[in-house]
């Protein structure tokens, strides 16, 4: 067979935002060999009739640090047509990491990333201290999708500095020019780049700051040199919109312009309020005007928490009474919620100080039923607020006799932004916007209380075939989840349908495409529980010319690998 393999008869839409194109895609030796018309036979073929053919999807905002040690599957990114996932983000991650340091480490990510601390303890292997040794450790393994890392900045700052930097006491000259060349060495053997964190309710589980919050800006600017040393590397940051744009967007126009390399970072607009976030596109368009390379990780959906009994978050878990049955068995909880005086004691009580999540769970204004099949943009009066007022009566009982009537097992959304006065209107503005790239799925992390990760399936599904006159066009689309996001983090060499490409491909029933409801699975190490969410439409997902997924299933296929650092594109 001259290929090895061959997809017939599928409207190519390549990730560049030009014109499908009807024709046949061939496969050899892991990149994209031809596109005509009648090519010739492949040793495994995919008839495509009827669907579209687009590049795998990469998202640039993941958190599988762990999961792609313990496991050999992504999902549920692998379920959404993602073929890369770029880890490390938010400056959260395990190395580099001594071992006197990886409780610090397991603190900072499962207050962050609520990833409870018993599956990174028993689920990681800690066969690393450098983050050199770290990416070994992922080259070593065997997954379904490639997977790209950053050097996070915390585990960065407490190898350097020791306790001196989990108290976030200030960096010295010494601190500074080790960390630069930490930096300058990771990325010479495969990082990506750099990520940090300025977010004021970034937390450790312990309720103390992360060691990178505030961090002076000298210590960045020396990070950012060591990129600028090695001639690689993306910046990515949260920065903290909490403080002001004004404040926290010129750090990283300061950064980029000081280092000259490229940066990310997260942008949201609020549910209510002023629309902040033109301000931010204008300082972004004005930064690089200037001769920057920014751009804005924007959610093509509201950001949200799942709340539920049986996740991380929901309305009652910080009230007093809710404590002395926290513990039980669902079915006890339910039994013991149905009496009568725990019902008017849970209905009455204020909730104690807790995560912040929490509080964010009893804003009812912006707190919806997720049902099957999920409503990502649901109407004002399906509010939690709404129904309460139409029916006369608190939002906690509405919550409450939900909970009873699903036995424990309804869902909730609540939005916690991107749902500007109660629309997606501002999120499609911001995706549409040339420096802004659709991201922050955050798979592998948040895992009982957030399954943003199908924002893939949520783009194509919602906005190119289900929003009416604001529909976004399907090429525009496809290019924003494959070739835009690749080239935002200097990964050239995928996104993109023409030959001597990496063979990275989605098979898609645009007419089947949907997302089900996320589901509680436990499959964690140590018995851990996390939310997954799977999708139908997927008629192949396809990496380095290996077929991971068929008709919306895993195959026994683990071409996946650890991507060493930016990609040249292909000559």
């Amino acid at each position: 067979m001259e290929f090895d393999l061959v997809i017939r008869g599928g409207t190519i839409i390549d990730g560049s935002g030009g014109e499908p194109l009807a024709a046949d895609l061939a496969v050899r030796d892991g990149r994209i060999a031809a596109i005509g018309p009648n090519l010739a036979a492949g040793a495994e073929e995919i008839d495509a009739r009827g669907r579209i053919v687009t590049p795998g999807f990469v998202d640039v905002h993941t958190h599988y640090d762990g999961q792609a040690i313990w496991s050999q599957r992504l999902n549920p990114s692998s379920s959404h047509g993602v073929t890369t996932v770029v880890m490390g983000n938010c400056g959260v991650g395990f190395a580099p990491c001594r071992a006197s340091d990886r409780d610090m480490l397991i603190n900072v990510m499962e207050g962050v990333e609520d990833i409870p601390g018993v599956v990174m303890a028993e689920g990681l292997p800690w066969n690393w201290e450098s983050f050199p040794d770290y990416l070994d450790a992922l080259d070593a393994g065997q997954r379904d999708i490639d997977v790209a890392a950053y050097l996070p900045h915390s585990p960065l700052r407490v190898f350097t500095m020791g306790v001196r930097g989990a108290e976030r006491q200030p960096a010295t000259a010494d601190d500074l020019a080790l960390m630069r060349r930490l930096t300058r060495e990771a990325m010479a053997a495969g990082a990506l780049g750099f990520a940090t964190s300025r977010l004021s309710i970034h937390k450790a589980a312990d309720g103390g700051s992360i060691p990178t919050f505030d961090a002076d800006i000298a210590e960045l600017d020396a990070i950012c040199a060591g990129m600028a040393d090695a001639g690689t590397g993306t910046l990515q940051i949260v920065l903290d919109a909490f403080r002001g744009w004004d404040v926290e967007f010129p750090i990283i126009a300061q950064l980029a312009a000081a280092s000259g390399r490229p940066a990310t970072f997260t942008l949201a607009s609020g549910n209510d309020g002023p629309p902040r976030w033109r301000t931010v596109l204008d300082m972004m368009e004005t930064a690089n005007a200037g001769g920057a390379a920014i751009t804005a990780q924007v959610m093509p959906r509201p950001i949200g928490l799942i709340a539920g009994l049986e996740l991380s978050v929901h309305p009652f878990i910080l009230c007093p009474s809710y404590a002395a049955i926290a513990a039980l068995p669902l079915a006890e909880r339910i039994a013991a919620m149905r009496d009568p005086a725990m019902r008017a004691a849970l209905l009455s009580e204020k909730p104690e100080e807790g995560h912040p999540f929490n509080s964010l769970a009893r804003n009812w204004q912006w707190m919806f039923p997720l049902n099957d099949p999920p409503d990502y943009a649901p109407p004002a009066s399906a509010s939690i607020a709404a129904q309460a007022a139409a029916r006369g009566v608190s939002p906690e009982t509405v919550v409450y006799d939900r909970l009873l009537e699903t036995d424990g097992k309804g869902l909730f959304l609540a939005a916690l932004g991107n749902y500007e006065n109660g629309t997606l209107d501002a999120a499609r503005e911001m995706l549409t916007h040339p420096d802004c790239i659709p991201a922050l799925g955050d798979g592998g992390a948040h895992y009982g209380a957030i399954c943003d990760a199908s924002y893939s399936t949520f783009l194509l599904a919602h906005w190119c075939r289900g929003a009416g006159v604001d529909r976004i066009p399907l090429a525009d689309a496809v290019h924003m989840l494959t070739q835009k996001a690749a080239r935002a983090v200097g990964l050239g060499d995928r996104g993109l349908l023409r030959p001597g490409y990496k063979a990275d491909i989605n098979v898609i029933d645009m007419e089947r495409l949907a997302i089900d409801l996320p589901t509680i699975v436990r499959d964690l190490p140590a018995g851990g529980r996390r939310l997954d969410q799977t999708a139908r439409g997927y008629d192949a997902t396809i990496v380095s010319g290996k077929v991971i997924r068929r008709h919306d299933a895993p195959t026994d296929a683990l071409p996946g690998r650890l991507v060493r650092g930016a990609q040249a594109v292909p000559a």
